[in-house]
């Protein structure tokens, strides 16, 4: 396993590369809207990971709900894994609270799973499975 990417919401990305781009210098390789989660997103290779922003699509999305609740910051920790369902079967067995049971689409074609913070010590856990092309 490997940190995938950190999930940062803020209200536009637009703004928020003025620091990640071009303060720090890191570079924006993809940018897309996942319409299931009402969100757009860039992500930003740093090292062997990447920062993912996350910009709200519409007022509902969950990303607009927490910005509303806590303002920007880090939202979540997306760990890579192999395979996304057992290792969610693996966590539904011990009894950790799954946000997803089964396993979604997200961005770049990957699986996507969230674990509830409530069964990761306060953090919002993402799982993902990439897509081998």
């Amino acid at each position: 396993m490997k940190i995938n990417h950190l999930g940062i919401a803020t209200k536009g990305i637009d703004e928020a590369l003025k620091f990640w781009g071009n303060a720090l210098g890191l570079e924006n390789v993809h940018t897309e809207t996942v319409e299931d989660q009402k969100v757009r997103v860039a992500m930003l290779p740093i090292g062997e990971t990447r920062i993912e922003l996350l910009e709200p699509t519409s007022e509902d999305s969950p990303i607009s709900k927490f910005i509303e609740k806590r303002g920007g910051g880090i939202h979540h920790i997306a760990v890579e894994v192999e395979n996304i369902e057992e290792v969610l079967a693996k966590l539904k067995s011990e009894g950790m609270r799954l946000i997803d049971e089964t396993p979604r689409l997200g961005a770049e074609g990957c699986l996507v799973a969230f674990v509830h913070p409530s069964s990761a010590n306060g953090v919002l856990l993402e799982l993902v499975q990439e897509n081998k092309h």
